[in-house]
């Protein structure tokens, strides 16, 4: 039976500058992501898979894209009687001109009304732009058992890697005592997933008040927590153990996709009990030459690889011509190699064409270059 008292509610709209020109067109949630796949294929399927029928995914920066894709909500099962996917952008409403959400806690109040006209019970913040598997029916049954006005999923970090985090600092029962926004002097290893289960009614008040507070930013972490907090009301941290990455840089995209190469990976795609899911690309089989060398790769629907490809994974309809050589890469969809190119430690862009001969990264190069269109202001 699916859970109707809780709806997820996917923030998808930030613009992901940090990806340069893979987001110059795209959302974030949108970038491809190990081969077949898209960002926002995560969350969406770990609300299927955890038996989620609502999901409002809250879009804004380049979306016509991503309203279109996640418009299709047969792709992970949820096109279904008593629930779907439902795009919800910025609108004008009889009552107020139109404004562009403002903040995180801003996108959710600005949808209340759609929140309202489904009445759940409890709601799920999550953010559209991580790579991770997780049960959140799990999250919602402690949340349920502590009692809890809000439940913040957090990571185990190194201590030294703490204060690029938000923090939670804990006490007894995992109770939360403390946010700490990026602290210079961490006092835990608790971070903020990005992940949150209110209780409706409660964050309903919450989110109207920060409406109409002026000084605030509208934001969950910067306002809404601290304000629970302030309040005394119940707030619990929920320990996740498994995979999960922020893929906001190129450097952490590329080493998400290269995590899908170690025999030991955590996310496992192969997992048929937690199946990620996405468009069905109607592409012919793979196609390896006989002289290529394909060692250690994802190699996906529509490739024709003539070439050397190592430590790499190629997108949907890539090709690597005779002679080629891509090393520790990620090539994305519809992406060409020319003869005799040599592609090392890069990402490069869906639908390029790799002039013959063509050199592009360095071995020992301590960031990953990503080879686009244009790349100004990289």
């Amino acid at each position: 039976m699916r859970s109707n008292n809780m709806v997820a509610m996917i923030l998808a709209g930030g613009r992901g500058t940090r990806l340069f020109e893979l987001t110059s067109k795209v959302a974030k949630p949108a970038v491809n992501f190990g081969g077949k796949y898209r960002i926002i294929d995560f969350p969406l399927s770990n609300c299927a898979n955890s038996d989620i029928s609502t999901v409002g995914v809250l879009t804004q920066y380049e979306s016509v894209l991503l309203n279109s894709y996640v418009a299709k909500d047969q792709y992970w099962g949820l096109d279904i009687n008593d629930g779907g996917v439902y795009v919800l952008s910025p609108r004008e409403k009889a009552t107020e001109d139109f404004e562009v959400y403002q903040g995180t806690a801003d996108a959710i109040t600005q949808n209340i009304d759609f929140l309202d006209s489904i009445d759940p019970e409890y709601v799920l913040i999550l953010s559209g732009d991580h790579i991770y598997k997780m049960n959140y029916a799990k999250m919602l049954g402690y949340h349920k058992m502590k009692g809890a006005d809000a439940t913040i999923a957090v990571l185990e970090v190194p201590m030294k890697e703490a204060s690029r985090f938000g923090i939670m600092n804990t006490g007894e029962g995992d109770r939360i005592l403390e946010f700490e926004e990026k602290p210079k002097e961490p006092k835990s290893n608790l971070a903020s997933m990005g992940i949150y289960i209110f209780t409706y009614k409660k964050l309903r008040q919450y989110l109207l008040a920060d409406a109409a507070n002026a000084e605030s930013r509208h934001d969950f972490g910067h306002d809404i927590i601290p304000t629970y907090l302030k309040d005394k009301m119940n707030l619990f941290a929920y320990r996740f153990k498994g995979y999960w990455k922020d893929v906001g840089t190129v450097d952490s995209l590329w080493e998400a996709n290269m995590d899908l190469l170690n025999a030991n990976n955590e996310l496992d795609l192969a997992d048929a009990s937690w199946k990620i899911y996405t468009e069905d690309v109607n592409a012919l089989p793979q196609y390896i030459g006989p002289d290529a060398s394909v060692k250690n790769c994802y190699i996906t629907e529509g490739c024709v690889v003539e070439g050397n490809v190592l430590n790499s994974v190629l997108g949907t309809n890539v090709k690597v011509a005779k002679g080629a050589k891509v090393i520790d890469s990620v090539i994305m969809p519809g992406t060409v190699i020319g003869e005799n190119a040599t592609i090392t430690r890069c990402i490069v862009a869906e639908n390029m064409v790799i002039p013959k001969g063509a050199k592009y990264g360095k071995k020992n190069s301590e960031h990953i270059e990503l080879v686009a269109e244009k790349q100004e202001g990289k």
